[in-house]
């Protein structure tokens, strides 16, 4: 069986590598200050890959200029070109950047100019060295392949498998994968058949692994953590991203603990084990409450995404940030952290699911501040599935098992969706949270 290492600049992805940690911006890369600005901050913070949207040829400009400007400033981190419905674009960047991300589902609307215009991007690739990554979304698989297989996991294996072969055929190997999807079910199994489908192949690729759409504040980390971790404990992923609708900055920290235990240079802060049935009673000393949040995460995602057990109980304690020690036996945190755990992994929905994207430089709107308020608007209807996008490329696919979703359009304009299809289009931004709710009551 062939593994490959990817080269990304001055960094190595690949199989007995070390996890690489990235991130994206969420600035608009055609404001080449902002932007270079963020990447200075994400570089002091630990990413070792930077994403920049590219939606267009000034986009690809402007990221020449920010790639300059932080060379200049001795900061070498390779940085990536996210480019959607322009294959020709996707070109353009790969003679920037160090990495192109595209995604097979919107490379191009005719696939067999999809096909011609991915080989004219890897003979450039072959050129300047700069990898690719084959980004597929659970959202944005396109009508062709969900047709046929679906908008399943196994569409996304095999969506994934065709685009590998071009590769191999075009004797093209700097290559990196994904098969990203905000519910953590359908992201650990696309995972895995894709990396039993490699390797049945011979061939096995390096994997970017990320749950899209996570959300923020603890129900974000959680679940970023539930997904990845569950397949880094299989030795599957080589690179990740902790995807938050927050400042991309807060991602890296998460993403480097997730890094660093399955790396093998931390352990997790429980001490004991018991298992009651299907019920798991741990016991944790911990050193902060974000770090016990993260080691139930990754101790108990995995078993209860295989459904090895059904509850977590947590117990011992914590050392908060006046460095007091939290007792956890019978808390509101301990139910309340656990009750985060089983949704994230989907086993039970004590509040409303939430999928919000992490924002980026295709977002008009002040995504955060909207998500943060949706949710608070929202925080009493437990078990609705509420979306909200920062816009159309992955919105309404991502969103597909959503009850109701929020999507930018662009210019202070929403479009509402019920399930699938949007009912309120051109919505004012000021307006949209208002309709949002009204509609909700409506249905009820």
């Amino acid at each position: 069986m062939k593994t490959i290492t990817a080269s990304v600049g001055n960094i190595k992805i690949g199989p007995g590598l070390p996890i690489v940690v990235q991130t994206m911006c969420n600035t608009h890369t055609a404001d080449i200050e902002a932007s270079t600005e963020q990447c200075r901050r994400m570089y002091e913070a630990g990413a070792q890959l930077i994403r920049l949207t590219v939606p267009g040829h000034r986009e690809v400009e402007a990221l020449r200029e920010i790639k300059s400007r932080l060379r200049a400033e001795g900061i070498m981190t390779p940085l990536v070109a996210d480019v959607h419905f322009s294959s020709g674009i996707a070109i353009e960047a790969a003679e920037v950047v160090e990495k192109v991300r595209i995604n097979p589902g919107n490379f191009h609307r005719d696939h067999e100019q999809a096909k011609s215009q991915f080989t004219r991007l890897v003979q450039v690739c072959k050129r300047t060295g700069a990898a690719i990554r084959i980004g597929l979304n659970h959202g944005s698989l396109g009508t062709r392949i969900t047709e046929m297989y679906g908008n399943t996991p196994l569409a996304m294996k095999e969506a994934a498998m065709e685009w590998i072969e071009m590769c191999v055929a075009e004797d093209f190997y700097n290559v990196v994968v994904s098969l990203k999807a905000s519910n953590t079910v359908v992201m650990v199994e696309a995972y895995r058949l894709l990396q039993k489908a490699m390797e049945e192949r011979g061939i096995v690729f390096p994997l970017h692994l990320g749950v899209t759409e996570a959300g923020n504040g603890d129900s974000g980390r959680i679940k970023s953590a539930v997904g990845i971790s569950s397949l880094l404990s299989e030795g599957i992923g080589n690179t990740i991203r902790v995807s938050l609708t927050e400042d991309p900055v807060n991602e890296i920290p998460v993403a480097q603990y997730l890094a660093d235990r399955y790396d093998h240079k931390l352990h997790s802060s429980m001490v004991s084990l018991n298992l009651e049935g299907k019920k798991a009673v741990a016991v944790y000393r911990s050193p902060s409450r974000e770090r016990l949040m993260l080691d139930m995460s990754c101790d108990f995602g995995k078993m209860l995404l295989d459904r090895k057990i059904d509850e977590v109980e947590i117990r011992g304690t914590y050392t908060d940030e006046a460095g007091e020690e939290i007792l956890l036996d019978g808390s509101e945190t301990a139910s309340y952290l656990s009750d985060e755990l089983l949704q994230a992994a989907r086993r039970k929905f004590y509040r409303p699911e939430y999928i919000a994207c992490p924002g980026c430089g295709r977002t008009m709107y002040n995504l955060e501040s909207t998500f943060n308020e949706v949710k608070r608007r929202t925080s009493h209807l437990n078990g609705m599935v509420i979306a909200v996008m920062g816009c159309i490329v992955n919105g309404p696919g991502e969103m597909a098992d959503a009850d109701w979703g929020y999507v930018g359009e662009g210019d202070h304009k929403v479009s509402i969706y019920k399930g699938k299809t949007p009912v309120m289009r051109h919505v004012p931004e000021t307006e949209a949270i208002d309709c949002l709710l009204k509609l909700i009551e409506e249905s009820r």
